[in-house]
């Protein structure tokens, strides 16, 4: 892996001499007080601004205060008009707009398309305070209050959002977010790195569509330069011919055997070179198919998503280059992790760890969850399928150092109001991955695979839960902490290897409840989620089950499980219904599969490929539940003890011939009665429960005190006979 600057070894701007400012300004006013008469930055935000480092914004803004620059915020602007965008004057250098720490989409719609009456990271909670794709809005407002001034992009939404891509709100493959927006750059990943050495070269004078060079950086350009060596993705992963056979790389407007000609005989040259070691992988740009072939053919959609997601170790991964229309989008390879050295001068950077005083006493949930947690680790290597952490973070865990941790754990016992002596969470991404890595730099380095801990866990991978250990000893013991939680996700397949973690974080560490992630039972979607079987889940039940009698303790988990994923089934859901039933589960909140940008799962869902293996036209297809129907059916599953689910169950389980498991008793999954008031609409009509009778004196006599049904007398009519006589 090459060699970089140091984060916090450039030489500081001029204006450091102003000192750190109490908040970053977001008025005119406070920039007053600061005896500023311009920002050097604005950054622009469709979070509240909250001066702590898990806001990604407040984030940026301190590092870049630190090297020396003013820095303005505008958080969630009226994007109607220009008005708030000019609140802070011309910036001197740029604007960096970022949606927040989500996606807007998926903070907005649910995963089906519903609108979300809240966001947590709004004050009070309220929703609709920042507009749909707000990036592309955000950018098209920064060039109209000011124009001539660079936008530079980031933050999650862009940089899952940085090639083509699924959009599974607009159902249809957009082009990148760059292009869309018409911002001069866009940062993905974690941006420390990026942006620094970009607004230090800007200051320095330089234009910032000459800084091409940056790491983790995406631009538009007209061309491929002369000096770099271009090999097409058709050269590492075939994806096979097309019938009719046409060459699927065809460009629009170019002769076929002219481009299929040139496209083979450059291929093969610049493999041949590769090989006897005279092209440098750090010269080489792999082409990704178009835009616009992406968007017409899902196989080669599939087929890019996997070229992209194998061009992601920071140590061996080469720049890409996608065409749309007569623009060639450019993405550098992905920025070399922080260092602990510079982690922890992140975090120690002045922030107040509250949100900004314009708020007043307005609650803003988001905050609310992380005010008294602390991230000690950065990455996942896990590699889950419907998961995007690893695409912006990277799978190389960035820790923070023991003595880091534990001075963020004083600040917060010492300045955060409304502490109680709880701490609510050590860990980020996952719980248990803090300075985890491989036996040898050198295999990491070169390494593609997607996940170090799928199928199994990877022989390379250090799985040592020591330093962990030490680090939650240590934090439960200083003055003042009377419990450290454990909030992040768990990789129990990882605990399992180490009894000592799970005997310390069980003992110590958990609050009645431990919440974990085994997602489904079935082998077929947790081979597509690239998860453990559900036996590792029994293994550390029992250890979990174990070390909490021996601490006298009465604790439980509670697991997650996704419904309707890429892969799954009804069969395999009716026995994932049974599991929670035979195991007395309850789900009370149901998580339906959401395909956000860029993830595998999202490949799967659009394609029906498997970009987990090799894309051919004949390879694995993968079974997608789609249709508002099914995906309401897979998530009755989850909730089988709802009684609204029981005649969607009811109609399911008889069209699977498994009518079986229709009736009263314990082995049966839903009832074969309806409860008054309860139901729902199946296949267009209401099926209603049959009305109860009315509850008379009688009735009530014989169905709660256990008296015999004494029998209705009725009076005897007169034969016809009798009838005539009396006549």
């Amino acid at each position: 892996m090459q060699k970089v600057h140091d984060l916090f070894s450039w030489k500081k701007y001029w204006a450091h001499r102003l000192g750190p400012a109490p908040v970053l300004p977001m008025s005119r006013a406070e920039m007053d007080e600061l005896g500023w008469d311009s920002c050097d930055v604005i950054l622009v935000t469709g979070d509240a601004y909250v001066d702590h480092a898990s806001f990604g914004m407040a984030l940026i803004g301190r590092v870049l205060e630190a090297q020396g620059f003013r820095v303005g915020i505008i958080a969630q602007p009226d994007w109607r008009n220009t008005r708030d965008f000019m609140k802070l004057g011309r910036p001197n250098l740029y604007f960096g707009v970022t949606g927040g720490n989500m996606d807007s989409m998926v903070n907005r719609y649910t995963s089906e398309r519903r609108v979300r009456t809240n966001d947590a990271y709004t004050p009070g909670g309220e929703g609709g305070k920042r507009p749909d794709r707000c990036v592309i809005v955000y950018t098209q407002r920064c060039r109209q209050a000011y124009k001539g001034v660079p936008v530079i992009i980031g933050g999650i939404e862009a940089s899952l959002r940085r090639i083509a891509h699924y959009d599974y709100w607009s159902e249809k493959v957009r082009r990148s977010v760059l292009l869309d927006s018409k911002a001069d750059m866009l940062i993905y990943g974690n941006a420390e790195r990026q942006i620094v050495e970009i607004t230090h070269r800007m200051a320095r004078g330089e234009k910032l569509d000459q800084i091409i060079d940056v790491r983790g950086s995406a631009f538009i350009r007209r061309k491929v330069p002369d000096d770099w060596w271009e090999m097409d993705s058709t050269e590492l992963d075939q994806p096979g011919r097309i019938d009719p056979p046409v060459d699927p790389y065809l460009e629009p407007g170019i002769d076929g055997k002219e481009c299929k000609t040139a496209l083979a005989d450059d291929g093969e040259k610049v493999i041949k070179l590769i090989k006897k070691g005279k092209a440098p992988r750090e010269r080489t740009v792999i082409r990704l198919p178009s835009y616009e072939q992406v968007k017409l053919d899902p196989v080669l959609y599939a087929h890019a998503s996997r070229l992209l997601h194998m061009e992601t170790n920071p140590g061996n991964a080469r720049a890409l280059v996608q065409r749309h229309g007569n623009q060639e989008l450019w993405l550098n390879p992905p920025p070399v992790p922080l260092t602990t050295r510079e982690m922890d001068a992140i975090y120690d950077l002045p922030y107040t760890r509250q949100p900004h005083p314009s708020y007043g006493d307005e609650r803003i949930p988001a905050y609310e969850m992380i005010r008294f947690s602390v991230p000690i680790m950065r990455g996942c290597f896990g590699g889950c399928t419907f998961c995007s952490i690893t695409e912006h973070e990277g799978r190389i865990i960035q820790n923070r150092s023991e003595d880091s941790v534990i001075r963020e754990i004083e600040a917060i016992r010492d300045t955060v109001p409304g502490f109680t002596g709880v701490i609510s969470d050590l860990g980020g991404p996952t719980a248990n991955m803090y300075r985890l890595a491989c036996k040898d730099p050198k295999i990491e380095a070169a390494c593609r695979k997607p996940s170090c801990v799928y199928p199994n866990v990877c022989q390379n991978l250090k799985t040592d839960h020591k330093p962990l250990i030490n680090l939650y000893q240590r934090a439960r013991k200083l003055s003042g902490i009377k419990k450290i939680l454990i909030a992040s996700g768990l990789r129990y397949d990882l605990a399992v290897r180490s009894p000592e973690y799970v005997r310390e974080l069980v003992t110590h560490h958990v609050g009645g409840y431990l919440k974990i992630a085994p997602e489904h039972t079935e082998s077929g979607p947790l081979s597509k989620m690239m998860k453990p079987g559900i036996g590792t889940y029994d293994r550390f039940k029992k250890m979990f089950d174990k070390f909490s009698r021996e601490a006298g303790k009465e604790q439980y988990l509670i697991p997650y499980f996704i419904a309707a994923h890429p892969g799954t089934t009804d069969e395999d859901m009716m026995n994932l219904a049974l599991w929670l039933k035979q195991n007395g589960f309850r789900a009370d909140q149901v998580q339906a599969f959401l395909p956000s940008p860029m993830a595998t799962a999202s490949a799967m869902y659009y394609s029906g490929k498997n970009p987990l293996r090799k894309i051919t036209r004949r390879s694995e297809s993968v079974y997608i539940p789609q249709g508002k129907r099914q995906r309401q059916l897979h998530k009755a599953f989850l909730r089988y003890h709802d009684a609204n689910n029981w005649p969607l169950l009811r109609e399911a389980l008889r069209k699977m011939g498994r009518a079986d498991l229709i009736g009263n008793g314990k082995k049966h999954l839903v009832p074969a009665w309806q409860p008054k008031g309860t139901g729902e609409k199946v296949e267009g009509r209401r099926i209603a429960p049959k009305a109860k009778k009315k509850i008379t004196a009688k009735r009530f006599l014989t169905q709660h005190t256990g008296l015999p049904r004494v029998p209705k007398l009725r009076k005897k009519k007169p034969s016809s006979s009798r009838r005539y006589r009396q006549a």
